[in-house]
């Protein structure tokens, strides 16, 4: 009991510090992508430090859902493969102690942090979001600091266009102004040229002052631009000294959280849940309307319902009985007994009536589609409460069992793979949001789809892991894609430094004969190509194939502990005989009937099959040559 207690500590012990790394690392990450794409809204506002720390402070609440899940992925990736690199996993395994037991501290620590993210999504959230965005529009409409250049024309101040030429260094003296001022218009502009001015601000910061001196007003003075006379009448004033009041906002101020905390993005499960129910009976209720008015329109000038009173009292809607007609009725002829001012009106009347009606509908259907649009929104975000802890717990099912399996630690190979599996997990999520955002999707569906992929890789990787298999062994996946590719296979030995088994001549001898007869043998029983059907009822024997690979292996082994160099060299040059699905397709006469029916796709497999064939024909006459060659050196002496 003590030996599994202090592991539990010592698999806290190592993973806690890398979570808190890791999720430090990946919460700077996303908070720099939100500072790149908001920092046009910033950068030049005279916003004080404390509001644009205010600001970083409920962005960095707000990402935390982005961060936390990625941050459990890299951190069991570098805790399970710095366990396995350092081969401390495996002294776990060997002493008893299975890869589910070495998980279960973490597996509770990160129920607890499961269970913790769900209370933060329903209740920190929803404030530090209503703060954020507050925060971030409140700047966008803060005006922009004031601070005008030399030699360029400034645009910041909204209907005018200031243009210095030169500024003094150590105080607000301006030289050389040139103001282009189109707040009254661009048909009745105003310039103003001065020698010099003085730019301050009034004590409200609501307005600038600009006091000129030594310049010229030009202005024109009627609205239309030309007079009677057919000229243009402006007024010129000379000044000494002159006073212009602009209405410049300076002030930063902050809007109410009220607007925000109405969104969707500012409320609880509580909230979210009414919210949908209101609207939802908002649109049930209108649904009906619409149902009830379409059933009282007249057919053909004809009511379809009528209301009747009951009991003095209630009114009920009764269905009205249809006309019935006895012969059908030629609407052209009637129409042509109508004059042709009574056929127009008739027309004229039924295309407003059909005009207002669409006008009516669409008009109603924009308002339906408004409310499900909010409905949508409300119910992503009330699911989004929930997937934030699932996604935890299977990105540490995802992380820990690959770590085991990869064995690699630090901040390589762990990074490369969190950082590709944390993309395709957002690629599928944005596109599960965007299915869901625009209907169509279910909201469930759409906001669910990334848990959805992502649960059956944590739980096949995981029961890889747990039964030591060696799904990401390179060897493992070669070996199989020879096997369906035909790719050959070359052989490698090397001269043993301390030899425990001599090698016996005569042995070697018999063993290299009988290499050579198994291979003669099956050349001589599959001497050329098969014919299609042959190929696809029988093909190669299957059995014969494998004992004749393990005969020439085991002949390969025996040789590879000679002391002759000469027989080393030799004994590599045995081909591989490898196990390929091409060799042999199936037992069942019928089965193999029906595959050669398949000429489609048959033919250009029974293609490939023959090359195989070929090949494997040219390896067993390659062995044939070599254990003669091999036979002449072990008879030499």
């Amino acid at each position: 009991m003590m030996r599994v207690k202090k592991l539990y500590l010592f698999m806290l012990k190592t993973f806690l510090p890398l979570f808190m790394m890791t999720f430090v690392i990946c919460l700077f990450i996303v908070m720099m992508q939100f500072l790149w794409r908001y920092i046009d809204d910033l950068v030049g506002k005279g916003l004080g430090i404390d509001t644009v720390a205010e600001l970083f402070f409920y962005a960095a609440l707000t990402l935390v859902p982005l961060a936390l899940p990625l941050a459990i992925l890299l951190a069991s990736l570098m805790t399970f493969g710095n366990l396995g690199e350092h081969v401390e996993l495996t002294a776990m395994k060997s002493s008893g102690i299975s890869l589910v037991k070495v998980m279960a501290p973490l597996i509770v620590l990160l129920a607890v942090v499961a269970v913790g993210a769900f209370f933060f999504q329903n209740n920190v959230l929803p404030y530090s979001q209503v703060k954020m965005w507050t925060l971030l529009f409140s700047m966008r409409q803060k005006s922009p600091t004031l601070d005008i250049p030399e030699g360029t024309v400034y645009t910041q101040i909204p209907g005018y266009n200031l243009y210095v030429k030169r500024k003094q260094m150590d105080g607000d003296m301006l030289y050389n102004l040139l103001i282009y001022d189109v707040s009254g218009g661009t048909n009745n502009p105003r310039i103003v040229a001065a020698d010099s001015g003085r730019l301050s601000f009034t004590p409200d910061k609501r307005h600038l002052v600009l006091n000129l001196y030594q310049g010229n007003w030009y202005e024109a003075m009627n609205g239309s631009g030309t007079t009677q006379m057919g000229q243009n009448l402006y007024r010129r004033e000379s000044f000494h000294d002159k006073e212009i009041l602009i209405p410049y906002d300076d002030n930063f101020t902050r809007m109410d959280d009220d607007a925000m905390r109405q969104q969707y993005v500012g409320k609880n499960i509580t909230e979210l849940r009414q919210t949908i129910d209101s609207v939802q009976l908002r649109v049930d209720s209108m649904g009906q309307s619409i149902s009830r008015e379409l059933h009282a329109i007249p057919m053909v000038g004809v009511p379809t319902r009528r209301v009747a009173v009951r009991d003095g009292a209630t009114r009920v809607y009764e269905m009205v009985r249809p006309v019935q007609v006895k012969q059908p009725l030629d609407f052209d002829s009637l129409m042509r007994a109508l004059t042709p001012t009574m056929r127009f009106t008739v027309v004229d009347g039924a295309l407003r009536a059909a005009t207002s009606a669409q006008q009516d509908n669409a008009f109603r259907g924009y308002t339906l589609s408004d409310d499900q649009y909010v409905i949508r929104r409300h119910g992503i975000e009330m699911h989004k409460k929930f997937t934030l802890s699932l996604a935890c717990l299977i990105f540490f099912f995802i992380g820990a069992p690959l770590g085991a399996i990869i064995r690699k630690g630090g901040l390589g190979m762990p990074v490369v793979i969190s950082v590709l599996l944390f993309i395709f997990y957002y690629i599928i999520d944005n596109m599960g949001y965007k299915l869901a955002r625009d209907g169509r999707w279910p909201v469930w569906e759409g906001i669910w789809l990334s848990s959805a992929v992502l649960l059956p890789l944590g739980v096949f990787l995981t029961k890889k892991a747990v039964g030591d298999s060696a799904v990401l062994n390179p060897d493992a996946w070669m070996n199989t894609l020879r096997r369906l590719t035909g790719m050959h296979q070359t052989r490698h030995l090397q001269a043993k430094e301390v030899v425990i088994n001599e090698v016996d001549t005569a042995q070697a001898l018999e063993q290299v004969h009988a290499v050579r007869q198994a291979c003669q043998a099956f050349l001589d029983r599959y001497p050329a190509r098969q014919g299609f059907l042959e190929y696809f009822r029988q093909g190669y024997d299957k059995a014969a194939l494998a004992a004749l690979a393990r005969q020439i292996d085991q002949t390969v082994d025996y040789l590879s502990n000679s002391r002759d160099q000469l027989v080393l060299a030799k004994a590599v040059d045995y081909p591989v005989v490898r196990q390929l699905l091409t060799y042999h397709l199936t037992d069942n006469y019928r089965i193999g009937t029906a595959l050669a029916a398949v000429v489609p796709l048959s033919v250009p497999f029974y293609l490939v099959a023959l090359r195989h064939q070929r090949n494997l024909r040219r390896d067993l006459a390659t062995a044939i040559t070599v254990s003669d060659q091999l036979a002449d050196l072990l008879n030499t002496p």
